[in-house]
This record gives structure tokens, C-alpha cells and sequence, in this order.
């Protein structure tokens, strides 16, 4: 019996890497008589051709381009090729729902919602979006692998805040917090609260942990913020810094919501 199990096994890591090194068919779209607008020139181009293969461009020409078989061809018609736009400020789980309905909603359904929102995002020519706040990281894992559409998503998973600091979104009846109790805001990874050069490089450490490819905090009161006054600066000198380390050693920034020159200027 031990002997066959053996050779099963050895059948199995003898096929299974043949399997896996075969590479995945190539999508080619091939876009004909478009006029291209390159972010640099002021003018848009000729009728041209486009010919992309996978995520790479190709080929661009203003003679014709032979398609090969299995090649997507759209007709431009004449119209405006141009690259995708990018969103540096986006919320993924605040675009339709108010923070409270963001909160208190069941979170299936405010991720399905978030979900269609990707999708109309795309379709609006946003191809890449920088999410500064907010449980993301499902959404993107979904449009990465392909179950819904969307743009490619830069996400800073929870936004990290002071007491009382904007994106503090709790109720006077959840005080006083209580040591090593979450909100619900914090459960479902909305906002942290982290008051204390510490506490700042934990949330941090934790957002980079789940997959951040920035931070977000924020350094001055906002308008969405239930207790939080607009013109107020948040965190410490040294709260600001444990986050700028925390993330300069994972290799990255901090990006910080600011309104006043107080706050800018602190940031």
C-alpha cells in the first residue's frame, strides 16, 4: 500500500508542473481608425491603429495592422483613443452609501454595491483608482481575479484617525472606549482609532499587513465627521511620525487628509 501511495504521489508532482507552465492564452485587441490623444500633445493624432497583446501596446500605426486569428477588432470610427484615467482620491465603500448607512448596513450588501460602482467607475474611463479610506480589500482581490469588473485599485484599507478626529465616525454613547474593544467602524475596517505614537504604528503595521499600498490618515477635522470641526489638527508631531516610519519601512507613504494650512503644514 505504501509503495502505491508513494508512486501517486510521484505521478502527481510529475504532471501538475506541466500543467502549471503552460501559459495562459494572450487577449490581442486590435483598435482600427482611432485618433490618439497621448496625454503629452495638445493635438490628437491621425487616423491610426492600435494593436495591444495582453496589457502591453504592441503596436501603433498609422498603416494598417493584420490582425491575427483570435484578435478582438473594434472599429474607432474616427473617435478619440486615449489612456485610462486615474482617480488619486476614491472610496470604493463611500461613493452611494453615507458613512452611517456605510457602518450600519449589512456589509454583503454595501460590497456588492461597491462592486456595481466598479464597474460604472470603469466604464467612465477610470482605469486605475487610488482608494484613501475603507474596507477595499475584498473588491480589489474580486476585480484582480477577474469575478467582478472594475479599475485597478491602489487601496489604504481603514483610514487611521484620532478621538474625535475626522473620520471618527462613532456615536457620544459608544464613549468612553473600552481598551481592547473595536467598534463597529473598526470591525468592519472602515476607520481605526490610534491615539498614541503606538497605537499609530499598529494600525498602520495592520493595514500594510492586509495588503495597503499606502496610508491613509487624517491630519485635520473634515465635514462627514459627526464630532470632528473642520478647522482642528489632529494627531501628535510624534503620532505623525510613527506613521511615516512604519510605512517608509514597508516601503511606502502616508497620504493625509488636510484642510487647514496648520494641518498641511503639520503634515
Amino acid at each position: 500500500m505504501k509503495r502505491i501511495v508513494l508512486a501517486a504521489f510521484g505521478l502527481l508532482f510529475i504532471v501538475m508542473p506541466a500543467t502549471a507552465q503552460q501559459p495562459a492564452p494572450m487577449t490581442a485587441i486590435l483598435f482600427q481608425n482611432v485618433r490618439i490623444f497621448d496625454g503629452k500633445s495638445g493635438k490628437l493624432s491621425g487616423p491610426s491603429n492600435v494593436l495591444i497583446k495582453g496589457n502591453i501596446i504592441e503596436l501603433i500605426s498609422t498603416e494598417d495592422i493584420t490582425p491575427e486569428r483570435g484578435t478582438i477588432v473594434i472599429d474607432g470610427g474616427g473617435r478619440t483613443l486615449m489612456p485610462g484615467l486615474i482617480d488619486a482620491h476614491w472610496h470604493a465603500m463611500l461613493i452611494r452609501p453615507t458613512p452611517l448607512q456605510s457602518i450600519t448596513d449589512d456589509v454583503g450588501y454595501n460590497n456588492i454595491v461597491a462592486g456595481d460602482e466598479a464597474n460604472d467607475t470603469l466604464m467612465r474611463g477610470f482605469t486605475t483608482v487610488r482608494d484613501v479610506g475603507g474596507p477595499v480589500f475584498g473588491l480589489k482581490r474580486a476585480i484582480d481575479e477577474g469575478v467582478v469588473n472594475g479599475p485597478r485599485i491602489y487601496p489604504s484599507g481603514a483610514i487611521i484617525t484620532v478621538t474625535s478626529g475626522h473620520g471618527d465616525f462613532r456615536q457620544l454613547s459608544e464613549l468612553p472606549r473600552k481598551p481592547g474593544t473595536l467598534s463597529r467602524m473598526e470591525e468592519i475596517g472602515g476607520s481605526m482609532v490610534a491615539d498614541s505614537p503606538d497605537e499609530v504604528r499598529l494600525r498602520v503595521r495592520e493595514q500594510l499587513m492586509q495588503g495597503a499600498s499606502q496610508i491613509k490618515l487624517t491630519a485635520g477635522g473634515g465635514v462627514s465627521s459627526p464630532f470632528s470641526p473642520l478647522d482642528v489638527s489632529t494627531f501628535t508631531d510624534a503620532e505623525l511620525r510613527a506613521a511615516v516610519e512604519a510605512a517608509e519601512n514597508w516601503g511606502t507613504y502616508v497620504t493625509a487628509h488636510a484642510f487647514t494650512p496648520k494641518a498641511i503644514q503639520g503634515a
